[in-house]
């Protein structure tokens, strides 16, 4: 193979190569994996993307310009979610990144990590290999950790980081930046004043209180860090045995054999042009194409359920009605709160002219607002307006909704696991989020609306609550076998009645927060709010709130679950589909259970450690 640099959208770049490695989809996961296997000089590698390079557009180096991506079909798929009965009948748009680096060059660049009990759970569903101790290294694999300024330590209380568990060579650079408001600083004042001190550096898996995250943004350039351009740099591009097809949609994967012994021998793609291809693997195809695209692109290739299949007029290959299945995702509710006079937001850059000395000042030195995404969270058990919920009241709650008889084998073990993380105070039920700006909702809610369109005249933060790890599940299904129809993507938020009922205590729990000093001095004294009039005070009024106004953070997940095959499964522990020899799905789409916080770090994660397998895997 001749030397080459950077990605080409032409298929005579690749025309007449033989690969050893396919791999579907060179978003978050993909390019980990053809990283990591390109290492060895004789594993030739191709990965298919279908979006293009953006690596050069200002929205995605620019941190704080990443809502102005979403809707815009060049760099997003752009989903919407049907009605959601458990949202009063809403509509969801779903942003995921279509590009080299996927939703790591779309997203809020911000680093929050699993915890513990969430990779022992998932080890405890059948995936020997997968327990904390063997998956969280790989946190500290993919990041090099760049320490915060002693005036930003002091500033918004980092004394809990632990700097000596980072990473230290990995090819995500993360850090903090200096431009932190009054309100990161109270929040981290106010939750102490709550009773809640961070116990814990969170990278450790085990933290309860408040934190503010550190950012995938380098330090120098405060330009967004992501898998593009830390997996696949410039030299990474120079390697012989990788190549990488931008603009081209991948039809379906070339399966061969009966169900037991089915061999992935490449795939069919389809050109920007139209054309459509045959691309061969010798050793193994893996799918990285999301939580959405990678089981749409199974039930294409005929893996899947028979009847969906059938009636598309796809032959079965292997019958898998769990494909598709599983899916979740954080719902999180919020309410906004009017700041103080003279106390400003990222509100104010609805205003023209402060918006474009912003974005001058951030070409001109890279200084400014515009290089980070200025959040803090906190990790909380189950809470109320009063405080924690006590152990009576949780174990009420989950007798009264949930029916053992009623449910499927995989359903019964989930929950079972998840009831018992809901009991444990020392485990969080909630990521609480600090944001500078207004939410306002609307009948179909995309986080470009939330980021871009004000509807209430002045400076606004909002206090939101995700749901950690939910009961609801919803699926993902094509319903053509044209490979350019979006599947449905539905996922069913509130649709397990306990959900809504630990979600409305958690909301309860943000008055509590904005009534407490010295965040309350920031907030303008019977100022506006966002609803206006409403509150959250009463726990019915507080559920009613979280029907009208839970969005998602877009952290789908599950839906080509890593469990034994009779209890739901698609993938094995070594992220082998069930049925086949060959074919392999490395993404989010694999997480058994939804983990804690912002899913950005376990898709690295189960990206490093799948590389790992992949390469001992080989080597047999």
């Amino acid at each position: 193979m001749a030397d080459h640099a950077g990605p080409s959208s032409s298929f005579s770049s690749i025309e007449n190569q033989e690969f050893d490695i396919i791999i579907i989809g060179g978003g978050t996961a993909g390019l980990v994996v053809a990283n990591r296997l390109t290492e060895d000089a004789n594993t030739r590698v191709l990965v298919i993307e279908a979006g293009g390079d953006k690596k050069n557009d200002p929205r995605v180096y620019t941190p704080g310009l990443m809502s102005l991506l979403y809707g815009d079909p060049e760099v997003d798929w752009d989903y919407l979610t049907p009605p959601q009965p458990g949202l009063k009948g809403r509509q969801l748009g779903h942003s995921k990144g279509k590009m080299l680096g996927g939703s790591s060059g779309i997203n809020f660049a911000a680093l929050f990590y699993p915890a513990k009990v969430d990779m022992d759970t998932w080890a405890s569903l059948g995936n020997p290999g997968w327990e904390s101790g063997s998956a969280l290294p790989y946190l500290r694999k993919f990041h090099t950790y760049h320490a915060p300024t002693a005036a930003t330590t002091d500033v918004i209380k980092l004394d809990y980081l632990d700097h000596s568990i980072q990473g230290t060579d990995g090819p995500v650079q993360a850090s903090f930046g200096d431009s932190f408001s009054p309100g990161n600083q109270a929040w981290m004042d106010t939750f102490n004043a709550l009773g809640y001190k961070i116990n814990n550096d969170p990278i450790t898996g085990q933290a309860i209180g408040p934190f503010t995250n550190n950012h995938t943004v380098h330090p120098d350039t405060r330009e967004r860090s992501y898998s593009r351009v830390a997996y696949y740099d410039d030299e990474t591009a120079k390697r012989p045995n990788l190549h990488v097809l931008t603009e081209a949609l991948v039809e379906k994967i070339l399966l061969a054999g009966s169900d037991g012994f089915v061999t992935a021998t490449g795939v069919q793609i389809r050109t920007k042009d139209g054309e459509h291809h045959t691309i061969t693997a010798k050793d193994e195809v893996i799918l990285s194409a999301g939580s959405i695209n990678s089981p749409q692109i199974l039930e294409l290739s005929g893996i899947g359920e028979r009847q969906r299949l059938e009636s598309l007029g796809i032959p079965v290959v292997i019958d898998n009605p769990n494909v598709g299945e599983n899916l979740q995702d954080h719902p999180s509710s919020h309410i906004s709160y009017e700041l103080a006079d003279g106390i400003m937001s990222a509100d104010a850059l609805i205003n023209p002219e402060i918006s474009k000395q912003l974005v001058e000042l951030y070409e001109s030195s890279r200084a400014g607002p515009l290089g980070g995404t200025w959040l803090s969270g906190a990790y909380m058990p189950f809470v109320d307006a009063d405080g924690p919920v006590n152990d009576e009241k949780i174990r009420e709650l989950i007798d009264a909704h949930i029916d053992e008889k009623n449910l499927s084998p995989r359903l019964k073990l989930q929950y079972k696991l998840l009831s018992e993380i809901l009991r444990n105070p020392k485990e969080s039920s909630g990521e609480y989020l600090y944001l500078p700006f207004q939410i306002n909702m609307r009948q179909v809610l995309s986080l470009s609306d939330i980021m871009n369109k004000k509807d209430t005249p002045g400076q606004f933060i909002t206090l939101t609550v995700m749901l950690n790890r939910p009961f609801s599940r919803g699926h993902v299904h094509i319903t053509s076998a044209d490979p350019a129809v979006k599947p449905i993507f539905d996922p069913k938020l509130l649709s397990h009645p306990l959900d809504a009922e630990i979600l409305g205590r958690h909301t309860q729990f943000i008055e509590k927060i904005a009534s407490t000093e010295p965040l309350a001095s920031l907030i303008k004294k019977n100022g506006l709010r966002i609803p206006s009039g409403r509150t959250a005070h009463t726990l019915e009024d507080a559920k009613d709130m979280v029907a009208d106004r839970v969005f998602t953070p877009y952290h789908p997940s599950g839906t080509c679950s890593m469990m034994p095959r009779e209890t739901g499964g698609v993938v094995n522990e070594r992220l082998v589909v069930h049925g086949t020899r060959n074919l392999r799905v490395v993404d989010a789409s694999i997480f058994p259970l939804e983990p804690l916080g912002n899913i950005q770090s376990v898709v690295y994660l189960v990206a490093e450690k799948a590389s790992d397998i992949i390469k001992e895997d080989r080597k047999q």
